[in-house]
C-alpha cells in the first residue's frame, strides 16, 4: 500500500495531465475505468461473435435473406426485453445486470456444440440461423444493461464525462477484435471463435460483479415489485410531459435502430456480390480495426468536451444530419464525375457505413444515457429497460417488412441499378424524421428536469381572464370557506382591478358581511362608477340592525362619490350621534369634500370630537374618514398627537390617511415607520401609494449605509412595488453601482416587478447586456475571492509569532471567504431570473443547494439547457463542485481577470501575504462584514501594516464590529494614531466598541496635545 501510495504521489502530476486530456476527475476514475474493463471485455466476445456469424450467415443464406433476420429479431428482442424487466420486478437489480451476460452466453455456446455434433443437414441451416439472431439479440441486451449500469453509478453531469469513455469499450473491442479475428480465422475455424467468444464474455460478467460489489450503495438492494399504489404513481407521473418525451425517446431510438439496419443491409449487400466468404470474414474484421481507431480517438478526445460545449441533442442530431444529407449528397454527385459511376456506389456505402459506425459509437452512444437522467430514478432503468430493448426489437421488425416490401416493389417496376437508390432515399427519409424527433426532445428535455425537481410556480399570465372571472362567479355564488373565496376577491383585484366591480356589484347583497366590505374596498380602489350605484344602493336600503356599520360606510361612500349632484340634506342627518362612529366620520368626510361652507364647519366639529375623542374606535373611525376628505383645514393640528397615539391601529390609520390626502410634511412619518415591524406593512402600502411622490425619499433611505440593513431591503422592495418607469429606471441605476447585500435587495426588488411566463423573460436586450456586464463583475469578484483563499491557505505559521492565534484567525479568514463565495454564486442566480424564466432557475438553484450529489448534477444540467450567455461554460465551471485552484484557472482562461492580477509576489512570503491582504481590504464595499472584519484581526495577529485610508474608511463602517476590529488593529501597530482618535470615538453608538474604547482609553490616557483629523499623517509618522 506504500509502495502504492509513493506511486501516485511521484506521478501526480502526469496522472492530473491524462485525466485533463480525457476529461475525468479524480474521484471518477476508478468506477469509469472498470466500467471501461467490463464493457471492452464483453464486446470484444461480441464482436468476434457477430462477425463469425454474419460470415456463417452470408455463406449458407446470402444477404437476400438478411430481412428474415431483422424482422425475427423483433419478436426475439421484445421477448427478451420483457423478460430483462420482468427479472428486475424478481430480483434486485445487482444480480440482474450481473447475471445476464452469462445467461445469454450460454445459449450460444449450447449452439456452437450442437453444430459441430451432430450433422443432420436442415439441422446445421436452422443453427446459423439462430446464431446470427441470438447475437444481434445478445447485443441490443448487452447495451441497455451497460446503459442501467452507467446511469446507476453516475449522476447527469458525470455522465457526460464518464460515459464517452465506457462506451469506448465498444471502439476498443472493434480494433481488438478486427485485427485479431483476420488473424484469428487462420488457425482456427469460426465454430471454435465462437466458443472463445464465450468464455471471454464470461470474463467480462467477472469485471462487472466485483464492480457492482464495490459499489453496492448504487443498486437497489430490493426488487422492483409495483404495488398498485406504485402503477397508480407511475401513472400519474407518466402523465403529459413525462408520457410524451417517454414516447419520443423511444421513437428517436427506433429510428436510429431503422437508420442503422438500413445502411448495414445496403452495405453488407455491396459486400456479398464483391467479396468471398473468406475474403468477407477479412474485410468485415479490418474495417472494423479501421473505424475503431477512428472512433477511439473521437471518443477519448472529443466526445465528452463536444457534449458539454453544445449539450447532447447536438451531438444526438450528427448522425441522422451525416448519414441523411451530407454522405448521400455525395453519393450523387460523385456518380455524374466521369471514371467513378462504377465504383461510386460501392465506394460511396462504405463511407456511409463508416460514418454511420463512427457517429453512432462515439456521440450517440455517449448521449443515449443522458437522455434518461431527467426520468425518476424509481422508473429510469424500467423505461430504459422498455424503450431502448423494445423500441430496437420493433424497429428491426419494421425495417425487415419495409426491406422486403421494396424488393418486392421495386423488383417489378425499376432496373437493378435503380433499386439500390430507392434504399438510399428511404434512408434519407428516416433521418430527416429522426432529426424531427431529435428538436422535439430538446424542447421537453428541461422542462422534465424541473418536473422531476418538483418545482412549479402559477403565474398570473398563464391564466385565462374571460374563464377566470366565471370561476370567481362560481366560487362565490356556491358554499364554501370565506378564506377561499376572500383569496378570490384578492386575486381577481391583482388580474383585474378595473373590471372586477362588474363582477362584484351584482353579488353585493348576496355576500356575507366580511367579503361585503372586501368587495366594496377593491370596487373603490378603480373609482366610484354610477353604472353599479344601484347594486350598492340596495345594501343601504337594508334595515339598521342587519347591515355592519363598516360596510354601511363603504357603501354611503361609493354611493355619494359616484353620484354627480348628490343629496348632501341627507348626508348630512348621518351626523347625528345616534349613528354609528364610522358611519358619522364618513358622512362628515363627504361633507369635507363636497358640502357647503356651514355643511363643513359642522363636519368639522364633528371630526373634532371623534379625532379627541378616549374610546379608540372613534379615533380610528375619524382618521379613516380623513382618507376621502378633499381639505382637511385645522384637523391637521390632531396629526403629531395621533402619530404618537397608543394605540397601533390608530398609528396606521393616520398613517394611510397621510398617504391618501398626499400631505408632504409627513412624509417622513411614513418613513420612519418602516423602522418598526407593527407598522412596516402599513408604511410600504402608503408609499407605494404615493407612487413617484415618495421615490427620492425611499432612494436616499435605501442607500444610507447607515440605516439598518432590513429598512433599507424594505425600502428596496416598496420601490419596486411601486411600479413606474421612474422607480424601474432608478432600480437599475442603482443595481450598477451597488454592491453585496444591496444588490441582492435590489435584484429581489426587481424580480418582484413582473411574474415572466415560462416563455418570456423579464428584461428587454437593453437591460440583457446590463445584466451580462453585472455577471462579469460579479465574476471578476470571485477571482479575488479565489485568489485570496489560496493564498492564506498557504500560510506558513511558523514564519509569526503567535501562531497559534494566527492560525485561528486565518481559519475564520478562510470562512468568510467561502461564506462569500456562496452569497456571489447566490447573486448570480438572481442575475440569471432577470434573464430567463424563474421557475427553470429556482429549480436549478433549489438542487445546486442540495447535498445530494444526484440532484446537484440535475441543477446544474438544468441551467446547462436553460442559459445561452457566451460565459455559460465559465458559469457552469464556477457553480460546480471544483476546487478554488481551478475555478481560479478557469476564470484567467476565460480573459475574466488578468493572470498577473492573481500572482502573489515573489519576494517573501510575508510580503506577498500583506499586499494579497491590502488587496482584499481595498475591496470593502464588495466584502461581507464580517470578512472585513476578520482581515484586520488578521492584520492584527500577523502585524502587517496597512493603510490609512483603508483604516479610516474602516472606522466609519457602519457595522460596529468592523470598527472594533479597525481600533483592536490600530491598538497593535499603532498607539499614537490611537490615542488621537479614541477621544472622538467614546460616544459610538455600539456597546461593543464604546466599551473598547472606555477600556483602551485606561490604557492610552490622552495625551495633552490637540487632536487632528490628519489621520494620514500621524499614521505615517508612526510608520
Amino acid at each position: 500500500m506504500e509502495l502504492k501510495n509513493h506511486w501516485f504521489t511521484a506521478n501526480r502530476g502526469a496522472i492530473k495531465q491524462l485525466l485533463q486530456w480525457v476529461n475525468l476527475r479524480p474521484e471518477e476514475v476508478e468506477r469509469t475505468w472498470m466500467m471501461f474493463g467490463f464493457y471492452t471485455t464483453v464486446s470484444v466476445g461480441l464482436r468476434w461473435a457477430e462477425d463469425s456469424t454474419v460470415a456463417m450467415f452470408l455463406d449458407e443464406y446470402g444477404a437476400g435473406q438478411l430481412p428474415w433476420i431483422y424482422i425475427a429479431s423483433a419478436g426475439i428482442g421484445t421477448g427478451l426485453v420483457v423478460l430483462y424487466s420482468w427479472l428486475q420486478k424478481i430480483f434486485p437489480l445487482r444480480w440482474v445486470i450481473v447475471a445476464i451476460a452469462p445467461c445469454m452466453a450460454t445459449p450460444l455456446f449450447l449452439l456452437v456444440l450442437l453444430r459441430g455434433g451432430v450433422h443432420i443437414p436442415y439441422l446445421t441451416f436452422i443453427v446459423v440461423f439462430l446464431l446470427r439472431l441470438w447475437v444481434d439479440a445478445f447485443y441490443v441486451v448487452n447495451d441497455i444493461n451497460t446503459s442501467i449500469v452507467a446511469n446507476q453509478l453516475f449522476n447527469i453531469r458525470e455522465i457526460k464525462r464518464t460515459y464517452p469513455l465506457v462506451s469506448s469499450g465498444l471502439l476498443v473491442a472493434d480494433v481488438i477484435s478486427g485485427f485479431s479475428l483476420s488473424w484469428l480465422v487462420q488457425f482456427a475455424k469460426l465454430d471454435k471463435v465462437l466458443l472463445v467468444s464465450c468464455i471471454v464474455i464470461i470474463f467480462g460478467s467477472a469485471i462487472l460483479f466485483y464492480l457492482t460489489y464495490n459499489y453496492r450503495k448504487a443498486f437497489p438492494d430490493t426488487p422492483q415489485r409495483l404495488s398498485g399504489d406504485d402503477q397508480s404513481s407511475r401513472h400519474r407521473r407518466l402523465q403529459t410531459p413525462l408520457k410524451r418525451y417517454a414516447f419520443q425517446l423511444f421513437a428517436f431510438v427506433a429510428m436510429l435502430q431503422v437508420i442503422g439496419l438500413l445502411i448495414d443491409f445496403q452495405y453488407l449487400r455491396e459486400l456479398n456480390s464483391n467479396l468471398g466468404n473468406q475474403d468477407l470474414a477479412g474485410f468485415l474484421g479490418l474495417f472494423g480495426g479501421i473505424v475503431g481507431l477512428c472512433e477511439l480517438l473521437t471518443q477519448w478526445f472529443i466526445s465528452s468536451r463536444l457534449i458539454e460545449r453544445v449539450g447532447v441533442f447536438f451531438t444526438a442530431g450528427l448522425l441522422p444530419i451525416t448519414v441523411g444529407f451530407i454522405v448521400p449528397g455525395a453519393i450523387a454527385l460523385s456518380h455524374f464525375i466521369p471514371g467513378f459511376q462504377e465504383r461510386s456506389f460501392f465506394w460511396g456505402l462504405i463511407g456511409l457505413k463508416f460514418c454511420d459506425e463512427l457517429l453512432r459509437y462515439t456521440f450517440v452512444i455517449s448521449s443515449g444515457p443522458a437522455l434518461y437522467q431527467p426520468i425518476p430514478e424509481r422508473i429510469r432503468s424500467w423505461m430504459q429497460t422498455l424503450s431502448g430493448g423494445t423500441a430496437d426489437a420493433i424497429a428491426s421488425g419494421f425495417t425487415g417488412l419495409l426491406i422486403f416490401i421494396t424488393l418486392i416493389v421495386s423488383g417489378k417496376f425499376l432496373p437493378p441499378p435503380m433499386q439500390k437508390w430507392v434504399f438510399l432515399a428511404e434512408t434519407v427519409i428516416v433521418a430527416a424524421t429522426c432529426l424531427k424527433v431529435v428538436w422535439q426532445l430538446r424542447s421537453r428535455y428541461v422542462d422534465l428536469l424541473v418536473l422531476s425537481a418538483e418545482r412549479g410556480e402559477l403565474s398570473a399570465a398563464n391564466v385565462g381572464l374571460r374563464v377566470f372571472k366565471q370561476g370567481v362567479v362560481k366560487a362565490l355564488a356556491e358554499k364554501g370557506s370565506e378564506a377561499d373565496k376572500r383569496s378570490c376577491l384578492e386575486l381577481l383585484a391583482q388580474i383585474d382591478p378595473q373590471g372586477a366591480a362588474q363582477i362584484l356589484a351584482p353579488l353585493l347583497i348576496k355576500l356575507p358581511t366580511d367579503l361585503q366590505c372586501h368587495s366594496l374596498e377593491i370596487m373603490l380602489l378603480s373609482g366610484a362608477n354610477p353604472l353599479y350605484v344601484p347594486d350598492v344602493r340596495l345594501i343601504l336600503e337594508q334595515p339598521p340592525g342587519k347591515i355592519d356599520p363598516e360596510v354601511f360606510a363603504l357603501a354611503l361612500r361609493y354611493v355619494w362619490l359616484a353620484d354627480a349632484n348628490p343629496d348632501l340634506v341627507r348626508l348630512e342627518a348621518y351626523l347625528h350621534i345616534q349613528h354609528h362612529p364610522l358611519v358619522r366620520a364618513t358622512a362628515a368626510a363627504l361633507l369635507l369634500r363636497q358640502g357647503t361652507p356651514l355643511q363643513r364647519v359642522a363636519a368639522t366639529k364633528t371630526m373634532n370630537l371623534m379625532l379627541m375623542h378616549r374610546d379608540e374606535r372613534e379615533r380610528i373611525n375619524a382618521v379613516k374618514a380623513l382618507r376621502e376628505a378633499a381639505y382637511l383645514q385645522e384637523l391637521r393640528r390632531h396629526i403629531p398627537n395621533l402619530l404618537q397615539d397608543k394605540s397601533l391601529r390608530v398609528r396606521c390609520t393616520v398613517l394611510e390617511m397621510i398617504a391618501a390626502t398626499r400631505l408632504e410634511e409627513y412624509y417622513s412619518a411614513l418613513l420612519a415607520a418602516l423602522n418598526y415591524k407593527s407598522t412596516r406593512p402599513t408604511a410600504m402600502r402608503c408609499l407605494v401609494k404615493l407612487e413617484n411622490d415618495g421615490l427620492q425619499l425611499l432612494l436616499q433611505l435605501a442607500t444610507n449605509i447607515y440605516k439598518p440593513e432590513i429598512v433599507r431591503m424594505y425600502a428596496w422592495r416598496t420601490i419596486a412595488q411601486i411600479g413606474t418607469v421612474e422607480a424601474r429606471e432608478s432600480l437599475w441605476s442603482h443595481l450598477e453601482t451597488s454592491w453585496g447585500s444591496g444588490r441582492d435587495n435590489i435584484l429581489r426588488s426587481l424580480l418582484k416587478i413582473n411574474q415572466p411566463s415560462e416563455a418570456t423573460k423579464i428584461v428587454d436586450r437593453f437591460y440583457e447586456n446590463k445584466v451580462e456586464l453585472l455577471i462579469e463583475q460579479e465574476l471578476k469578484f470571485l477571482g479575488e475571492i479565489y485568489a485570496a483563499y489560496i493564498d492564506f491557505q498557504k500560510l506558513d505559521y511558523r514564519q509569526y509569532h503567535q501562531s497559534e492565534r494566527l492560525l485561528t484567525i486565518t481559519h475564520l479568514l478562510l470562512q468568510a471567504l467561502l461564506e462569500l463565495e456562496i452569497d456571489v454564486k447566490n447573486r448570480l442566480l438572481l442575475l440569471l431570473k432577470l434573464l430567463y424564466p424563474q421557475s427553470r432557475i429556482q429549480a436549478a438553484a433549489m438542487n445546486l443547494r442540495s447535498q445530494s450529489v444526484v440532484s446537484f448534477a440535475r441543477g446544474l444540467e438544468i441551467l446547462d439547457h436553460t442559459i445561452n450567455l457566451s460565459c455559460k461554460p465559465l458559469l457552469l465551471n464556477i457553480l460546480d463542485r471544483r476546487s478554488e485552484a481551478e475555478k481560479l484557472k478557469y476564470l484567467v482562461e476565460a480573459g475574466i481577470i488578468e493572470e498577473e492580477e492573481m500572482i502573489v509576489s515573489d519576494r517573501t512570503e510575508r510580503n506577498s501575504i500583506s499586499d494579497r491582504l491590502g488587496q482584499l481590504i481595498m475591496l470593502g464595499n464588495l466584502l461581507s462584514d464580517w470578512c472585513l472584519a476578520c482581515c484586520f484581526h488578521f492584520a492584527q495577529a500577523a502585524h502587517i501594516p496597512l493603510n490609512s485610508a483603508e483604516i479610516l474608511v474602516s472606522l466609519r463602517h457602519p457595522t460596529g464590529f468592523v470598527r472594533e476590529a479597525t481600533i483592536s488593529y490600530l491598538s497593535a501597530v499603532s498607539q499614537s494614531v490611537l490615542q488621537e482618535i479614541l477621544p472622538n470615538l467614546q460616544k459610538d453608538p455600539h456597546p461593543l466598541v464604546a466599551a473598547q474604547v472606555k477600556e483602551l482609553m485606561k490604557k492610552f490616557p490622552h495625551p495633552s496635545i490637540s487632536f487632528t483629523n490628519d489621520i494620514d499623517k500621524a499614521y505615517s509618522l508612526d510608520r
